[in-house]
Order: structure tokens, then C-alpha cells, then sequence
């Protein structure tokens, strides 16, 4: 059992490697033109965010549409201190601490508005968490140092592309990492209980106020490290950037992704993201095929039939792995 697991940690370790590498490859030898470059970093952030409302919405089973205003409360706090910190500090410095202060008031926010709002469901949770997502959005604006409208502007971006993208893969691995112990562990499982029968799993003796807390604030603060991220390689933040509209697009991500599948969720981040670029040589067509494409891909994704060829693929590929095991032990 430890060899197995083992075995896979180097796996996964070796494919991580790998993907950054040959992408850091073709960044430096330029055969990845720019706008894609610039597309490595967005999806690296969107991938954190996408991860962190699945949270909420695949695993504890809550509708949350106000997810920007963790988003905005992490890379507005979080750049300030990176800002207040002066030119004489080290980027890199400047970056953590910026990760670890804007995660962390994202999480103070998310810990407060779960707490009052923790006993509403379905649709009167989704309004309440798009009302304060708007007062959010609209808050920043009368907050000294935030630059009103305009914005907060001078925010110290990423010395290159190449820079750009390593650091923030290096924080989406992290988190991927975090929230796959997280949903693998026991504390996990009894989140997924409370989404499948919150009546039995309380009956069993879990709490359901403190774990459902503890999953808003932990979805909070990583929505907050993406909002960093999203700062710095932007160099300035304006309140039009965390509209519902950005919420509603996670939330795409996630339901396209399938609810509660840490691999599904990372698939759809990167083709929701990277689409429209790719489509950009359709000039005027380039959103109606984008939208007609997500609306394609939305319904295969509800189809019973594509489900069942998408898990008879993984068992089949399941299946060939433990063979391949076997014949390396066999030797």
C-alpha cells in the first residue's frame, strides 16, 4: 500500500515537472507567441479559483454567486501590503507576503459572512452571496488607498512571463495539493456526508455549522491567494473586475468541470479559458463560436450517455495502469 502510493506521489510529481518545463521550454525559445504567454499566468489563477468554489458548490452541496468578493478582498488587501512595502524589498518577498496577508483576509471575510449566513439554502444563499458580492465590489471603492474608481495602480508585477508563470504554477500546485488531501481526508468525507444527507449526517453527531464554516473560510482563502496572483500579473485593480459576472463564469467552470472533481475543475479552467484565444483568429465569429461551444460542452456534460463512456475510459485506463504495476513488480 505505501509503494502504491508512493509510486504515485513520484507520478504526479514527475508530470508536474514535466508541464512546467516544456511550457517554461517553449515560453523561452519563443515558439509560444505572447498572448498565449500572458494565458499561462490567467489560467494558473482561474484554475485556484475554479478549485476553490468547487469547494462550496461540489463538495458541501451550497450555491455561492458572490465569490468574487473573496476574489477582490485578497488581491486588494494583498497587493496594498505588496504596494506599502516599497521598491527597496524583494519581489519575491513582497509576493508571499502578499499571498499570505490577502488569503488570510479573504478568509477572515469568508469565516464572518458564513458564520451569519450559514443556516440559509439554495436560492436564498446564492442571493445573499451575490448581494455581497455587489457590496463588496462597490466597498473597495470608498476605502482609502484603494484608488476609488480608478483603482489601485503601481501593484509590482512579475520581472517576465517565464517568472510570471513559475510562480504562480508553483501556488496552484500547492493549492491543487492542499485541497486533494483536504477532500481525501476523513475531515473531507464528512464534508461530502453533510452534502449527500445533512439530516443523517447530523444525526450521526457531526457538526454542521462548524464544518460548513470551515469550508467557506478555507474556499475563502484561496480565492484570496488567486486574487494576488491575478493582481500582480495585472500591476493595477479596479472594481469592474470583480462584477458577478466573473462568479457566474466560475461557476461554469465548476458545472462543466463535474461538481466535486478536482480534475474536472482544472480541465474546464483551461478550456474555458484558453478558448476564446484560440478562437481569436474567427475575428467577429470568435464569441458566437465560444458560446456555442460552451453551450455544446455543457450538454454532453449532462448527458448520461457521455458519462458513461467518460467513466468506461477511466476504468479502462484504471485498468491498464494496475496492469502496467503489476508487470513492473513482476520484474
Amino acid at each position: 500500500m505505501k509503494n502504491s502510493e508512493g509510486r504515485r506521489l513520484i507520478t504526479a510529481g514527475a508530470l508536474i515537472v514535466a508541464v512546467w518545463a516544456v511550457i517554461t521550454l517553449l515560453m523561452v525559445t519563443g515558439i509560444m507567441p505572447r498572448s498565449f504567454q500572458s494565458l499561462t499566468i490567467k489560467i494558473c489563477y482561474y484554475v485556484i479559483l475554479t478549485l476553490s468554489l468547487d469547494l462550496i458548490v461540489g463538495y458541501l452541496g451550497d450555491l455561492s454567486l458572490g465569490h468574487a468578493a473573496f476574489y477582490a478582498v485578497g488581491g486588494y488587501v494583498g497587493c496594498f501590503v505588496a504596494l506599502s512595502m516599497g521598491d527597496g524589498v524583494p519581489l519575491a518577498l513582497r509576493f508571499i507576503v502578499a499571498l499570505i496577508v490577502g488569503g488570510i483576509a479573504a478568509a477572515i471575510i469568508g469565516f464572518l459572512i458564513s458564520s451569519a449566513i450559514i443556516k440559509l439554502k439554495g436560492d436564498y444563499l446564492a442571493i445573499v452571496t451575490l448581494a455581497f458580492g455587489e457590496f463588496v465590489r462597490s466597498f473597495v471603492k470608498i476605502i482609502p488607498g484603494f484608488g476609488g474608481t480608478k483603482g489601485l495602480n503601481g501593484i509590482p508585477s512579475f520581472t517576465s512571463k517565464t517568472t510570471g508563470f513559475t510562480a504562480a504554477y508553483v501556488v496552484m500546485v500547492l493549492v491543487i495539493a492542499i485541497i486533494y488531501n483536504f477532500t481525501h481526508s476523513r475531515q473531507g468525507r464528512v464534508v461530502t456526508a453533510i452534502r449527500d444527507n445533512a439530516i443523517a449526517a447530523a444525526s450521526v453527531g457531526i457538526n454542521i455549522r462548524q464544518n460548513k464554516i470551515l469550508v467557506f473560510t478555507l474556499a475563502s482563502f484561496m480565492a484570496g491567494v488567486a486574487g494576488v496572483i491575478f493582481g500582480f500579473y495585472k500591476s493595477t485593480l479596479v472594481p469592474t473586475d470583480f462584477t458577478y459576472n466573473l462568479s457566474i463564469e466560475v461557476l461554469v467552470m465548476v458545472v462543466l468541470g463535474g461538481m466535486g472533481s478536482i480534475k474536472g475543475s482544472i480541465i474546464a479552467s483551461v478550456i474555458i479559458v484558453a478558448l476564446p484565444e484560440v478562437l481569436r483568429g474567427a475575428a467577429d465569429y470568435r464569441m458566437l463560436i465560444y458560446a456555442v461551444a460552451l453551450i455544446a460542452m455543457m450538454m454532453l456534460n449532462a448527458s448520461p450517455k457521455f458519462r458513461a463512456f467518460k467513466e468506461a475510459v477511466s476504468s479502462r485506463f484504471d485498468k491498464l495502469t494496475k496492469t502496467v504495476k503489476k508487470g513492473d513488480a513482476v520484474k
